[in-house]
């Protein structure tokens, strides 16, 4: 009986040492998306999961996992097993929702450092359109229709204090605007309530908008950024019109939970860095509105650590939401 015990717990030992060297991935990849399928991340989620599988040889599904503005699906990835076979593709709302948590009064379902940034794979301002069927055609017009009927000029986004929600209320508070926030489960819904007419404006990335401005169902009148958008040259941003502190980017980038083993998220990494060079995902990126913005390592933590420094400021101005 001791020498069966024995055998077994060193038959044990060596299956455990067998997967510690077991090259990463040997199995499927879950991407988490936190959003419904149409949004930002989704749109961007796709073709790097589509390019990951043409490296690795392995599936790697996309999971949706809307709710609460994208904290369910960053939670369920902050708290996953941290063996790297489960991202997240987050939008930059993943750095504001625990802030938005506390100043609510509420314990945060994780918090940023519970995630690893591992690579970005776009960063584009946020662009305000309005149905084509709107008579508003400039942000002057906006302005002064919101400033006609206080509080009854709505927008949609993917919740409250979402990336779709933040610069429109970073822009009222900026114009002294009284706009009607409707609150949805995440862009892609959002989209849908526009398109649909059931608001009257919303702010999105340029992904998920791009392909309706073409089609004409869409018109677009101001943009966050810094400078004008590629693609959208003929739209002035806010910041020319006279709000200077009105800068804002939905960025997209993927992540894994903190302690996964650093061999682990090297690969991934160099496997991001792989995806950002394949001409099927850059004709995707392409097609989808998005602007390839590739930042990993130190370059992407820094811009990241600067861009969470601002969103929690404009999550403190912001408040406490009934």
């Amino acid at each position: 009986m001791k020498r069966r015990v024995l055998i077994g717990s060193a038959a044990a030992a060596l299956a455990g040492a067998a997967r510690a060297q077991e090259v990463f991935p040997s199995r499927p990849v879950s991407m988490v998306v936190a959003f419904p399928p149409g949004g930002q991340a989704d749109v961007v989620g796709r073709p790097v999961a589509a390019a990951l599988e043409r490296i690795w040889r392995v599936a790697v599904p996309i999971v949706n996992r809307g709710g609460a503005a994208g904290a369910i699906g960053n939670a369920a990835v902050a708290r996953a097993t941290p063996d790297g076979y489960t991202l997240l593709m987050a939008l930059s709302s993943m750095a504001l929702l625990p802030e938005a948590a506390r100043v609510n009064g509420r314990e945060p379902t994780y918090t940023p450092d519970m995630l690893a940034p591992i690579a970005l794979f776009s960063a584009d301002p946020t662009v305000l359109v309005v149905p084509a069927a709107s008579p508003i055609r400039t942000i002057e017009e906006f302005i002064a229709e919101v400033k006609r009927r206080p509080g009854a000029v709505s927008y949609s986004s993917a919740g409250n204090y979402s990336a779709l929600h933040v610069p429109m209320a970073q822009f009222s508070q900026a114009a002294g605007l009284d706009m009607l926030h409707v609150p949805f489960q995440g862009g892609g819904p959002a989209l849908t309530a526009l398109l649909a007419g059931q608001v009257n404006c919303m702010a999105s990335g340029p992904g998920p908008i791009a392909p309706h401005v073409r089609s004409g169902a869409l018109r677009p009148i101001a943009t966050w950024g810094r400078t004008r958008l590629a693609g959208f040259e003929e739209v002035p941003t806010l910041i020319e019109k006279g709000f200077p502190d009105c800068e804002f980017y939905i960025w997209v980038g993927l992540f894994a939970p903190a302690a996964t083993p650093v061999p682990v998220t090297a690969r991934i990494r160099d496997a991001s860095r792989q995806v950002a060079a394949d001409p099927e995902f850059r004709r995707a990126m392409e097609a989808s509105g998005n602007t390839l913005d590739y930042r990993d390592g130190e370059a992407f933590q820094r811009f990241y650590g600067e861009d969470a420094a601002r969103l929690v400021r404009v999550v403190r101005a912001l408040g406490k939401i009934e």
